[in-house]
């Protein structure tokens, strides 16, 4: 017998017919003889219907009450579901967040978990019922409402597998698995059976939307088997899990891209100690996320400063840079909202060489130009022009026959 969490998004449990569905699907893992803990999200479009009703009220919502109103999202979904449950002949027991004591810091919007108490889960699945709580949320030691944020149920799903130990968590979704890229862009991808936590996490924070980051880095430091499954059609889905010696044969295990970039450059900045800092700082202070950066010195002891940020703080970034140039006696600024950024993910490239320069000559061959390049131990990224994300990533996912 073992112990499995599942987690159903929105999309799975969007209407009365999908969470009937859900506890089919929740029944049937039981028939099996196993131990079942539910973690659901708010029904699709309620948490933005609850933020507009919050801002309908004042355009910016104390961020206690805001957690107070989102948090009831998912209280109804769970009540929904033990219904369903119970009403099929199945032993079920709803709880929110703070009743589980999901304990979390006193972040409002954005909270993290410190601890849960997993006694009262336990006492219930001794006693032959199913549980089903509600994730996204959790309370703070004042006792007051917190949610985690957006995919936050994902991070409580993986929270509550450490807590109890689980054998596998769950997380169903509207896809039926981790793909080696995105099917819409090559229709070729092939879904992976297996794929390590940090290729997972590189993955996620490079675009692919599959999973949450926190709830990837969650079962990655405390070894819960992760595994993504679709609501909507039968299959293994992907195991995520640690990786073993057995993994070192795929040289790339995905493509990821973000369309989301922009470019900012600082053209003849003085080379001296500190200018990165000087151009990077008031930056970070506007709260403005840096991706890649790249400096190239010229022979004329000035230098060109060159960084990435997400596209919708393209134009405050620019005007902070125009600012910071001027100080700086910079000759120039410039910068672009039309590019896009594709990564080769995989830990296979730390055995095998050659990988960048395949990759530079597939974008060559389709005559593509590139404008940045960034690299980590299983990661190559660069950076072109919008216009060549769908032929880049075609051209990269056949030149590593990852359609095999």
């Amino acid at each position: 017998m073992a112990l499995i969490v599942q987690k159903y998004g929105g999309t799975s449990v969007g209407s009365p017919e999908l969470i009937a569905n859900v506890a089919e699907k929740v029944l049937a893992r039981r028939s099996q003889g196993d131990d079942v803990v539910v973690v659901v999200s708010a029904m699709s479009g309620e948490t933005n219907r609850l933020l507009a009703l919050a801002r309908a009220i004042t355009p910016t919502p104390p961020a206690r009450e805001l957690d107070v109103i989102l948090a009831t999202g998912e209280q109804v979904t769970i009540a929904l579901l033990s219904m369903a449950l119970q009403a099929r002949g199945c032993p079920a027991c709803s709880y929110t967040g703070a009743q589980v004591h999901i304990l979390t810091d006193s972040t409002h919007n954005k909270a993290r978990i410190m601890d849960i108490d997993a006694q009262r889960i336990r006492r219930d699945l001794e006693q032959g019922r199913v549980v089903v709580v509600a994730g996204f949320q959790g309370v703070d030691e004042h006792g007051n409402i917190t949610t985690l944020g957006r995919g936050g149920s994902d991070t409580t799903a993986v929270a509550l597998a450490a807590a109890l130990a689980a054998d596998e968590c769950q997380i169903y979704t509207d896809v039926d698995g981790v793909y080696t890229t995105d099917p819409r862009v090559v229709p070729e991808a092939r879904r992976l059976s297996l794929i390590t936590y940090e290729e997972m996490l590189e993955m996620a924070s490079l675009g692919a939307k599959v999973l949450q980051i926190r709830s990837v880095e969650f079962a990655s430091k405390y070894d819960v088997p992760l595994r993504v499954l679709s609501t909507f059609e039968d299959g293994p889905g992907t195991l995520i899990v640690k990786e073993d010696e057995g993994m070192e044969q795929a040289q790339i295990s995905g493509i990821a891209f973000n369309r989301d970039e922009a470019k900012l450059t600082v053209l003849g900045v003085p080379d001296q100690p500190g200018v990165a800092g000087h151009i990077l700082g008031p930056i970070a202070d506007a709260d403005i996320e840096v991706d890649m950066i790249v400096q190239n010195v010229a022979e004329d002891a000035t230098t060109d400063f060159t960084f990435t940020v997400h596209r919708n703080d393209f134009t405050r970034a620019m005007k902070i840079l125009q600012d910071t140039a001027h100080k700086l006696g910079a000759r120039e600024v410039n910068g672009d909202d039309r590019i896009v950024k594709i990564s080769l993910v995989g830990v296979g490239m730390r055995s095998h060489a050659g990988i960048a320069s395949k990759m530079f000559r597939a974008l060559a061959e389709e005559k593509i130009n590139i404008r940045m390049i960034s690299t980590s131990e299983i990661k190559i990224s660069v950076v072109v022009d919008e216009k060549y994300l769908e032929l880049g990533v075609r051209a990269l996912h056949e030149a590593f026959g990852l359609a095999q």
